[in-house]
């Protein structure tokens, strides 16, 4: 999937996190913000970077701001944020098509 236009999913609420999506500069870069990121940081990437891979994209900046979120809502911000900027609204692929 190719990043078309900047996109963001998500709160700056407790238990969860900001996603913003934009296009990028050739390759994946990912920026996270956390104040658990000594604890969780590796995983909170492996997950971001995992479901951007799933969604075939290779070219975006991203940035997170973490408040506490749970694995299965990194994912969904990402998926959400992703599909926000290529503009589907129609044909998700929700509710565990996307392993």
């Amino acid at each position: 999937m190719e990043i078309v236009k900047a996109a963001i999913a998500g709160t700056l609420e407790s238990s969860d996190c900001m996603v913003t999506v934009e296009p990028g500069e050739g390759s994946v870069e990912l920026e996270l913000e956390s104040a658990v990121i000594r604890q969780y940081g590796r995983q909170i990437r492996k997950i971001a970077l995992e479901t951007l891979d799933r969604l075939g994209v290779q070219d975006a900046k991203v940035r997170i701001v973490d408040k506490g979120a749970l694995d299965c809502t990194i994912k969904a911000r990402v998926e959400a944020a992703v599909y926000r900027s290529v503009g589907q609204r129609a044909d998700l692929p929700w509710g565990g098509a996307i392993v």
